[in-house]
C-alpha cells in the first residue's frame, strides 16, 4: 500500500499468516506461567543456633542442656529438669486450657464481627468500613465492571482453528491447532460473529462453549470487512445484548472480553479513546477496509480478535479487531495500549446479510486510484499535493454516470479530506448502497463537485 500511516496496525487475532497476528508466542497457553513454589523458609528463632557466648555449645539429646567448656567464670544456666505429671493432673490441665481458650476465641469473634457494644473490628489499611454505599460514576466503579463481566462472559467464546499439518518424522498428516481468537454469540440458535482473519485458512474450527469444544461451521465470510459468521449446533445459547454504536462518546466507559493468548474469558476495562478511525489492512489473500473504527485503551492483544467490546450496560457496541503495535516489536505484535473495534451497527448489518444470503453487499463507486504525494505532484506538475489520482473509471459504474473522468484527482469524498487511495475506499465503505454523496475533484486547474449515487458491488460485471 502506498500510505504507511497504519503499517503497524495489526489484527488482534492469533493465527497464521503473520500479517494477522500469528500463533501465540511460546507459552501462550500457560506453560510459561510458572507456579509459585513455596520455599523452605523458617521463622527466626526456630532454627538451632550456635551459642553467642564463647566456650558454650548446645548438645542434643532428650532435652538440650548447656555444658560449660570455657575457662572464664560465666556460669551455665540452670540445667533443665524433666518433670513428670500424673494422669489426673494432665487431664485437669487440658480441660481448663480448653475452657479458657474457647472463651478467648468466642470473645475475639464477637469483637471482630462488631457484636460487642463499642467494639470496632480492624480493616486493611487501618480504616473502618464505609457505613453507606459510595456512589461513583460508571467509569470508576469497579462493581460495574464486575456486573458487566458476569453478564457478558457466557456470550463470548474462544475460537480455535486447526489446519492439516504434515509430520516429517512419522510421514503422516493430521489436524493441529494453528491459532486462536474470540467470537460473540449473537443469536440463541448458535450464530457467532467473529473476524474473518481469525478463521482464515482453517480446516476445522472449534468453539469453546462453557467446558465443551464444539465444531463450528462457516455460515458466511466477508474478507473486505474482516467479518465472518459461524454456527454451532445445540442450545439455546446465551446471546449477547446488542447495543448501538451511533451514539458513542469519547471518554465513555467500555469493557473488552476475549481470549488473548488463549486465556479465555479475559476482561479488561477502559474508555472510548476516539471515534471514526479508518484503515486498510492486508491479510493472507485479501485486503480489509476498516471504517469508523472505535478506538479504546482497554487492553487488546493477540487472541482478542472477534471478541466483544461492550458498554456499561453490557451491551455489544463493537467487535475487537485491531491493535496498534510498536514498530520495534519482534514476533507476534503486542498491544501498545491502543486498540480498535468494528462498530456494532455496521458489524450486525454485515452479519445479517451473511446469515441470510451467505454474502454481504457493499457500496461502491467504480474507480481505481493511486495516491498523490508532494513528490509525485512535483514530478508531474499536478495542481494539488495530496489526493487520489483516478487511473481507471469502470464503464457503467456510479462514478462513470456521475461524470468522474480518468486523470481527475479526488480531494474530498463525502466530506472527508482525501490523502490517498485508502481514504477513498474508507469513505465509500462508510456509506450504504443507494446513498448519494458529494465528490470534489481537481481536473487540470479547475475544481468541481459531483454528486455520485453509490451502487452495489454485487452488480459489478
Amino acid at each position: 500500500m502506498a500510505d504507511s500511516d497504519f503499517d503497524t496496525m495489526q489484527p488482534a487475532g492469533s493465527q497464521e499468516p503473520v500479517e494477522h497476528i500469528d500463533n501465540e508466542p511460546p507459552g501462550a497457553d500457560g506453560e510459561s506461567i510458572a507456579r509459585m513454589q513455596d520455599s523452605e523458609t523458617h521463622l527466626p528463632g526456630f532454627e538451632p543456633a550456635a551459642s553467642e557466648q564463647p566456650g558454650y555449645e548446645f548438645v542434643t539429646g532428650e532435652l538440650p542442656v548447656c555444658e560449660y567448656t570455657g575457662d572464664d567464670d560465666v556460669p551455665c544456666e540452670e540445667p533443665t529438669v524433666a518433670r513428670r505429671w500424673s494422669s489426673a493432673s494432665v487431664i485437669t490441665a487440658a480441660a481448663l486450657g480448653s475452657l479458657v481458650g474457647g472463651l478467648l476465641v468466642a470473645a475475639a469473634l464477637v469483637w471482630a464481627f462488631g457484636a460487642w457494644p463499642g467494639a470496632q473490628p480492624l480493616s486493611r489499611g487501618g480504616t473502618t468500613a464505609a457505613s453507606s454505599p459510595i456512589e461513583i460514576t460508571a467509569g470508576q466503579d469497579v462493581n460495574i465492571a464486575v456486573a458487566v463481566a458476569a453478564k457478558v462472559n457466557p456470550s463470548v467464546v474462544n475460537v480455535a482453528i486447526e489446519q492439516q499439518r504434515y509430520n516429517p518424522y512419522t510421514g503422516e498428516s493430521g489436524l493441529a491447532e494453528a491459532g486462536n481468537g474470540s467470537g460473540v454469540i449473537i443469536r440463541s440458535d448458535g450464530h457467532i460473529l467473529t473476524n474473518y482473519h481469525v478463521i482464515e485458512g482453517a480446516d476445522r474450527i472449534l468453539v469453546t462453549v462453557g467446558l465443551d469444544d464444539v465444531v463450528a461451521k462457516i455460515v458466511g465470510v466477508d474478507p473486505t470487512t474482516d467479518l465472518a459468521v459461524l454456527k454451532i449446533e445445540g442450545g439455546p445459547f446465551e446471546a449477547i445484548e446488542i447495543g448501538s454504536s451511533s451514539d458513542l462518546a469519547v471518554g465513555q466507559f467500555v469493557v473488552a472480553i476475549g481470549s488473548p493468548f488463549g486465556l479465555e474469558k479475559t476482561v479488561t476495562g477502559g474508555i472510548v479513546s476516539a471515534l471514526g478511525r479508518s484503515s486498510l489492512a492486508e491479510g493472507g489473500q485479501s485486503i480489509s477496509a476498516y471504517t469508523n473504527l472505535i478506538q479504546t485503551d482497554a487492553a487488546i492483544n493477540p487472541g482478542n480478535s472477534g471478541g466483544a467490546l461492550v458498554d456499561a450496560e453490557g451491551r455489544l457496541i463493537g467487535i475487537n479487531t485491531l491493535i496498534q503495535a510498536p514498530s520495534s516489536s519482534v514476533g507476534a505484535p503486542q498491544s501498545a495500549g491502543i486498540g480498535f473495534a468494528i462498530p456494532v451497527d455496521f458489524a450486525i448489518d454485515v452479519a445479517g446479510q451473511l446469515i441470510k444470503d451467505g454474502r454481504a453487499l457493499h457500496a461502491y463507486m467504480g474507480v481505481s486510484t493511486v495516491t498523490i504525494d508532494p513528490s509525485s505532484a512535483s514530478r508531474f506538475g499536478l495542481a494539488v499535493e495530496h489526493g487520489a489520482l483516478v487511473q481507471f473509471v469502470e464503464p457503467g459504474s456510479p462514478a462513470d454516470a456521475a461524470g468522474i473522468e480518468r486523470g481527475d484527482i479526488l480531494v474530498v469524498v463525502d466530506g472527508r479530506e482525501i490523502g490517498g487511495s485508502e481514504d477513498v475506499f474508507a469513505a465509500i465503505r462508510a456509506n450504504r448502497v443507494g446513498d448519494t454523496i458529494e465528490v470534489e475533484v481537481v481536473r487540470a486547474d479547475t475544481r468541481r463537485t459531483l454528486d455520485v449515487t453509490l451502487g452495489s458491488d454485487g452488480n459489478r460485471g
